[in-house]
């Protein structure tokens, strides 16, 4: 599942590009394709903070030329 999460520093990723990696990584730690209802909001939960985080640390990397 991982090998799809595409290395988004220095592309200037959307938000979408953000949400798709953070959607494979928690798919990838929780073990589930697809989450059972009982488990929906959580998840998503997840995929929101991961890409929240994931916006602020390639918002603040110093990239070199």
């Amino acid at each position: 599942m991982c090998r799809s999460i595409v290395q988004l520093r220095g592309v200037g990723p959307t938000r979408e590009e953000i949400e798709a990696a953070a959607l494979q990584f928690v798919r990838k730690v929780s073990g589930y394709r697809q989450p059972s209802r009982a488990n929906t909001e959580v998840f998503e939960a997840a995929v929101g903070d991961i890409a929240d985080v994931t916006e602020r640390l390639l918002a603040s990397l110093v990239v070199r030329s």
